[in-house]
């Protein structure tokens, strides 16, 4: 059990519903090319769960089978080191599916991946890329030493195909988290910070900025409990939530999936091992049921999720209020 859990799964937090599902988001495994302190999914170097081929096509099943599924949402660890990662986009894209691919940047720099820029622009994949500061020393402290200026180059290079230019409808969003236990700022006023600064030190354009609170959960969530600052930042959450934020919340809208196939509310259920409620109270697996099954079900809800309605709100797309 991870040692978080206990202290978040006793909440008060609102009951839920969900809604029409519009966006499948899929993990594709937890390998990472970087260690990141903030990792709600504790991914990296050494890790070896991914997607496998059979649980790729069911994924692939899934999007033909569900109308209203309009996003395929590609995270991980890195996404892109899954070796049928490619081929999934492929399908998806020409099944008229957007697809997002949740890049930490770095990961174009890696051998055999020299080409994957440019096979995101062929295919139009939206890029939502991990940039969790403008300025290098905070990015390398919490991402590990060089990784600011791979970044760079990593967002001049995808400039270079069109990302982020005006009337290219390649879209590149940049994602913002705090360095510790605390609220990002506001985010159109840091969205503006970014692009100035980015801007006017290494020419590089984006479309948005994703500002995300940091979850309490995996490498975050031990790390305050080893410096004894989980308990006030659940605090701090609580004291910030907003009950307009629940309208808006991504579980609503959206379906989460392991590396395995099984079936969460959210990404950070996932790493909780908190399932979907199901009935025979097992887990359920992305071949036992349908979108339209899933409507109207309840979400299941913990502590943890304070972190998406405290403040301006908090979600895989960014702040739920601006």
């Amino acid at each position: 059990m991870h040692p978080t859990l206990p202290l978040l799964v006793r909440s008060d937090f609102p009951p839920m519903r969900r809604r029409t599902i519009e966006t499948l988001q899929v993990n594709l495994g937890y390998r990472c090319n970087q260690s990141c302190q903030h990792c709600h999914v504790n991914a990296g170097p050494n890790r070896t769960e991914e997607m496998s081929r059979e649980s790729i096509d069911a994924v692939i099943a899934f999007l033909a089978d569900s109308p209203d599924l309009r996003t395929l949402d590609l995270t991980g660890g890195a996404p892109e080191l899954n070796p049928h990662f490619r081929s999934l986009v492929t399908a998806a894209r020409s099944r008229g599916v957007k697809v997002i691919d949740r890049c930490n940047l770095t990961i174009l720099e890696e051998p055999g991946h020299e080409d994957l820029a440019a096979f995101l622009a062929l295919h139009h994949v939206e890029v939502v890329a991990s940039m969790p500061c403008y300025l290098e020393d905070n990015v390398d402290r919490q991402r590990g030493k060089g990784v600011f200026d791979a970044s760079i180059r990593g967002l001049q290079r995808l400039n270079a195909l069109g990302y982020g230019q005006a009337d290219t409808g390649l879209v590149l969003n940049l994602v913002f988290n705090p360095l510790g236990p605390s609220l990002p700022p506001e985010q159109q006023a840091l969205e503006q910070d970014y692009k100035r600064h980015l801007g006017s030190h290494f020419g590089i354009v984006f479309n948005g900025l994703f500002t995300l609170a940091n979850m309490p959960i995996q490498r975050f969530g031990s790390m305050l409990v080893s410096k004894g600052q989980f308990n006030s930042y659940m605090d701090l959450l609580r004291r910030s939530h907003r009950e307009a934020n629940l309208e808006q919340v991504m579980c609503r809208s959206l379906l989460s999936v392991d590396w395995q196939g099984y079936l969460y509310d959210c990404d950070f259920n996932q790493q909780l091992g908190l399932p979907i409620h199901a009935a025979e109270r097992r887990r359920v697996h992305i071949t036992d049921i349908t979108a339209t099954d899933l409507e109207d079900h309840p979400i299941r809800v913990a502590d943890h999720c304070f972190g998406c309605t405290a403040g301006q709100g908090s979600s895989c797309g960014g702040a739920l209020d601006h």
